[in-house]
């Protein structure tokens, strides 16, 4: 069951000074660059040693369309920051360390305000491969999808934790039963967008956005599907999602807490 979808909330609404100082800065440096019509968002934080070799992997061109590489700098770290400039990325750097979750929110407005009009999710960690980003974005280029998930669970998956592969077919389930749309891997970093997806949904998680993001679009009546992708081991760096538990819960939280206001929006 789908609901009519509202007016994208203006970027400014939803920015706080560290973000407000992060977008002057950015405008500062590059003037008013183009990011459209395509922007690769890649959240990062100390993976100084991966960076590179993610945004130089990335192609110049996705189905035609001209692809900007926008690389999120969680917080004071200059060794990130210069790697992905050098790799010839845009680079915004926020004053302060918040989290995936803020850093990502701020690369949607910036790319959003320089025209963007597709948004692609990649980690800075090289765990996923960006050659899959076609197929990710075709559904939504040909009218079929405003947001589509990659799926370690349909595609494959060479990470060793059982007990975070046990994660996704848990969180996979419930988040399936809680929204009435089939799910398969509600947390894969490797995400196409419209850009007036993310701008429409109420996104205040700093870390474990994947789950708010995931459960905004489909109770807000976005087309949402999936589509078969890779999960593979880190190139670089360590995870910043802490110990099993710690992440499991904190993403259960999220998953619960986005579905209840969710819920209680479109019962209002």
């Amino acid at each position: 069951m789908t609901t009519a979808r509202r007016a994208p909330i203006p970027a400014d609404a939803r920015q706080n000074p560290v973000d407000i100082a992060a977008r002057a800065a950015f405008d500062r440096q590059y003037g008013s660059p183009d990011l459209g019509p395509l922007a690769i968002v890649v959240p990062a934080y100390r993976e100084a040693a991966s960076i590179a070799t993610v945004v130089r992997s990335i192609p110049t061109t996705v189905l035609g369309l001209r692809v900007a590489i926008l690389v999120v700098v969680d917080g004071p770290d200059e060794d990130t920051a210069r790697a992905a400039t050098a790799a010839g990325a845009y680079v915004s750097m926020p004053s302060v360390n918040r989290g995936q979750g803020a850093a990502l929110n701020l690369g949607y407005v910036l790319a959003a305000g320089h025209g963007a009009e597709f948004l692609v999710t990649i980690d800075a960690d090289g765990q996923y491969d960006p050659g899959e980003i076609p197929t990710l974005l075709e559904p939504i280029l040909h009218g079929r999808a405003d947001f589509v998930s990659g799926s370690r669970r349909l595609g494959a998956n060479h990470q060793q934790d059982r007990i975070r592969q046990l994660g996704v077919v848990v969180y996979a389930a419930l988040i399936s039963i809680l929204t009435r749309h089939h799910v398969t891997d509600p947390s894969f970093g490797l995400r196409a967008m419209r850009a007036d997806v993310p701008a429409a949904i109420e996104l205040d998680q700093p870390q474990y956005q994947a789950a708010e993001l995931l459960i905004g679009a489909i109770m807000r009546g976005f087309r949402v599907t999936e589509r078969p992708a890779t999960m593979r081991r880190r190139t670089g760096g360590r995870s910043k999602k802490g110990s099993n538990l710690a992440y499991g819960y904190q993403f259960g939280r999220v998953v619960i807490s986005t579905w209840c206001r969710e819920r209680g929006r479109r019962c209002s």
